[in-house]
Parts: structure tokens; C-alpha cells; sequence
């Protein structure tokens, strides 16, 4: 699957982000750290990160939950100039 949420337990974006992405009908696959990954995987994955979420979308890094707010503003912005 090319949609990541990394995540954590009792992480209020990453709730906020996962919300999102059931709002807008993206599936996408969690990887909750300490709930079979680990910090290591994810900084394998997405180097030099410092917090969760980490969103993946079409496994392009869209990074924290203000950065998948933007991308969808800007996904939005860009389909209304279109029509």
C-alpha cells in the first residue's frame, strides 16, 4: 500500500490526520509505533523526522498533519481553478 500514517498512542495530530484521511475516503495503512514498529523503521523510512504523523500518500512524503492540511488546500485550490 503506498498510504502510511505513521503514528502513537495518545497523539492528538495523529488522530487529527487519520480523521482526515477517513473524511476523505483514502485508505491507508497505520503503523503505530510501540504496537509492532518500532522508531527505528520509521526513521528508516522517513530519515531525520522528529514527530508523528508521518503521512504517506501514492508514497510521496507529505510529512506532519499541518503538511497534509496544506496538500489537500492545495489539491482543492487546484481543482477549482480547473473548473
Amino acid at each position: 500500500m503506498s498510504n502510511i500514517v505513521w503514528s502513537k498512542m495518545q497523539c492528538h495530530f495523529c488522530d487529527m490526520a487519520k480523521r482526515l484521511l477517513e473524511q476523505k475516503e483514502i485508505v491507508y495503512e497505520e503503523r503505530m509505533i510501540g504496537e509492532g514498529w518500532t522508531t527505528e523503521q520509521l526513521l528508516e523510512a522517513v530519515p531525520n523526522v522528529r514527530t508523528v504523523p508521518q503521512i504517506i500518500l501514492d508514497g510521496k512524503l507529505i510529512g506532519s498533519y499541518d503538511n497534509l492540511v496544506e496538500h489537500f488546500k492545495k489539491i482543492d485550490k487546484e481543482k477549482y481553478a480547473r473548473d
